[in-house]
């Protein structure tokens, strides 16, 4: 039964803040953002524990799977588009994943932070899979590695659209491309809300960083460590 009412008390809310966030469009309206800060508040008023949360986000998690499978769709339909641009857009990949974690890197390090936490951040925007299994390899800490992965993902799809806006980008491929690479699967959902061709290379931008960013790990690291 309190499964059935996690799962209810979840849905409702997102949908309520998804409604909430196209009226008045703000990075603290985001649907995501809002919504687990609602749903923490809601939880803790309801006296419901984590553990008894669990197997309803376990429910969530696993319907997340076919959800992502599905981004294949769109990159499908515009599979022309993207092949018109890969070129240029792999160097952006390239670019933009080896910079991001190269600043992650050179920030901890700069802070003398442990080489624990220093891997850790580095694979903080991609998606969580590949996120913990690089961090695993590199003996970085699964907990912290998901708790920067959703903070990443989360300030990308706050902020992502409003910078690039604020930055006149304006194409779509562009847009997408520059929120899949840094805001994995958070952003890609919120990419998604703005088109389809966002939504489809932002689907296709964070699989590739993910890639990429699984060979570069190991070499920044070593380089800076």
């Amino acid at each position: 039964m309190i499964t059935l009412f996690s799962l209810t008390l979840t849905v409702s809310i997102y949908l309520l803040t998804l409604k909430l966030g196209r009226k008045y469009s703000s990075p603290f309206t985001n649907s995501v953002f809002l919504s687990t800060v609602v749903i923490i508040i809601a939880l803790e008023l309801l006296n419901v524990s984590y553990e008894a949360y669990t197997p309803a986000k376990n429910i969530m998690t696993y319907l997340l799977g076919p959800a992502t499978v599905a981004l294949a769709v769109p990159i499908y339909k515009n599979k022309k588009l993207i092949a018109d641009y890969f070129a240029a857009a792999l160097v952006g990949l390239i670019l933009g994943s080896v910079f991001t974690i190269t600043f992650a890197i050179g920030l901890a390090v700069a802070f003398n932070f442990s080489k624990e936490i220093i891997v850790s951040l580095s694979v903080k925007s991609v998606t969580t899979p590949i996120a913990i299994e690089v961090g695993e390899i590199m003996k970085g800490n699964i907990s912290l590695i998901a708790g920067f992965v959703m903070v990443t993902g989360m300030i990308g799809a706050m902020f992502g659209p409003k910078v690039l806006s604020w930055a006149k980008v304006d194409h779509p491929f562009a847009r997408g491309l520059s929120i899949g690479t840094i805001g994995h699967g958070i952003g890609t959902a919120e990419a998604v809300k703005e088109g389809e061709i966002q939504g489809a290379v932002a689907g296709a931008a964070m699989g590739i960083a993910g890639i990429l960013t699984a060979f570069a790990v190991p070499y920044l690291i070593n380089f800076f460590i």
